[in-house]
């Protein structure tokens, strides 16, 4: 398996800093916004990973990160071609991915969970998509899920009326069919193609599968979980359970 990591954007809801620099090389606690899913991937075992992100951005991760030999990883770079989506987005990984069963995670995604125990979940899984949910206080603030047995029956994008309180995470894997499925997308009315409808075409074909996540979790993409999820690494840190790349 392999790992790609999407990490573009503009960071709109983060602005004005955003306006300067990249929303996942934003400092977390004290360390780069990206530096834990890429933690979290290498523990897990994926030291193939592909780091998606906008043209113009690549230099300042490359100087960054390097080549991933000091991380214990081999670490690559794609310029996201067109900034429409996260559809978009995973697109430009198809060359990457090589035919492999891939791990995409969001950026700004923060956990403490490991993603071992989930990643050999999906290795017995011969088709589909396997994504991680976590039960949410305010749902309203996510795409949520609806589920029933080990299916997603139902996806709503921030619902006033949530049916669930299981938002969904930037946590997902997939065999090597999710290419030919992103190639049939369609512009939602943003005007972006959305990972969103990737889900959804899973869903209505009964191969999106699901697991909860049992650790903390955040969204790190607007000011107030960021400053929640600083908070969360610095306790981790100070617990002794933290550690830089």
């Amino acid at each position: 398996m392999k790992g790609i990591v999407l990490a573009g954007g503009r960071g709109t809801r983060l602005h004005p800093l955003t306006k300067i620099i990249n929303k996942h090389l934003l400092l977390v606690g004290n360390e780069p916004m990206i530096f834990n899913p890429l933690r979290k991937l290498i523990e897990a075992g994926i030291r193939d990973i592909l780091i998606i992100t906008n043209s113009e951005d690549v230099p300042m991760f490359r100087e960054l990160l390097g080549d991933g030999k000091t991380f214990g990883a081999v670490f690559h770079y794609q310029a996201q071609l067109e900034a429409s989506g996260t559809g978009s987005a995973l697109l430009s990984g198809e060359t990457f991915a090589g035919g492999e069963n891939i791990i995409v995670v969001y950026g700004d995604n923060i956990t403490t969970t490991s993603l071992a125990p989930y990643i050999q979940s999906f290795s017995r899984q011969n088709e589909g998509a396997l994504i991680l949910l976590k039960e949410v206080k305010d749902p309203r603030r996510f795409g949520v899920a609806t589920v029933s047995g080990n299916r997603i029956t139902d996806i709503e994008e921030k619902p006033d009326n949530p049916k669930s309180n299981l938002a969904i995470t930037g946590i997902i894997m997939y065999t090597p069919g999710v290419f030919d499925v992103a190639k049939k997308l369609e512009r939602s009315v943003r005007g972006e193609y959305e990972m969103t409808d990737i889900y959804r075409r899973y869903m209505e074909s009964g191969k999106l599968r699901y697991e909860i996540i049992k650790g903390e979790w955040v969204d790190a993409g607007t000011p107030e979980s960021l400053a929640e999820a600083a908070r969360l690494l610095l306790k981790l840190e100070a617990q002794g359970g933290n550690r830089n790349l």
